[in-house]
């Protein structure tokens, strides 16, 4: 399994290198930005976990709650907010912006650990139970791109895109067996086993019209050469 990553957003350098530090001897991988202007600079969505605090500068940490969760690459990312501002009101609007925590300074480290472990807990069951009911269904979703089995419809942030059979078919078998490489002799038995003779050539042009249609998730879809396509988790 794959360490958990984490980002600090803070403007107090001190505060940040000592949450990094002891987030680390915990195990996590941790990043920090000293700013959101910082921050949003970064692949935000490589990140299990942003610790997030409210009073910064021209772009406070509630206005990044708020771009972060109206992007579907990052609106499932859990955030921690970290304030002194410590209203009842303050708290309310956290957790209606999508927030998972919401801690008070000052803070023990102790007490931060123990709310990021409780956090990405949550996060890792939620992703499990997600991702069991997906195979359940008819229905298969990864981030904005989804695919629905039963009325045959491949929708893509929103909105529908016409695929053929074969790359609807294709598409459908890379997810379901994201995070591994198929080899093409597994995915021309399984897309095109009525076809009688079936080239090499004709699952690379596919693949390159399927990344071609469903936009930025195209780049999903990866190529080891010599052994096959699959889809990357």
């Amino acid at each position: 399994m794959a360490t958990e990553r984490i980002l600090i957003v803070d403007d107090e350098e001190t505060l940040c290198e000592v949450l990094q530090l002891n987030l680390e001897n915990e195990g996590y991988d941790v990043d920090t930005a000293l700013s959101a202007e910082e921050a949003l600079l970064l692949d935000l969505k490589k990140y299990s976990l942003i610790l997030l605090d409210v009073m910064m500068g021209e772009i406070s940490g509630i206005k990044m709650a708020k771009m972060l969760k109206s992007d579907v690459t990052t609106a499932d990312i859990p955030i921690i907010f970290c304030t002194a501002r410590d209203t009842e009101d303050d708290m309310v609007m956290g957790l209606n912006l999508g927030a998972d925590d919401y801690i008070m300074k000052p803070y023990t480290i102790r007490n931060v650990i123990a709310r990021v472990k409780s956090v990405l807990r949550r996060t890792s069951a939620h992703k499990t139970l997600t991702a069991a009911t997906n195979e359940k269904s008819n229905v298969l979703k990864v981030e904005g791109l989804l695919i629905d089995l039963e009325f045959k419809r491949c929708i893509v942030d929103g909105e529908e895109v016409k695929l053929a059979r074969k790359e609807f078919e294709l598409l459908n078998y890379l997810i379901l067996h994201r995070g591994k490489i198929c080899s093409r002799e597994q995915i021309l038995s399984s897309i095109w086993s009525d076809e009688v003779v079936v080239l090499d050539r004709t699952i690379d042009v596919n693949i390159t019209r399927l990344r071609s249609k469903i936009g930025k998730y195209g780049s999903y879809i990866v190529t080891r050469s010599g052994f096959g396509y699959g889809f990357r988790d």
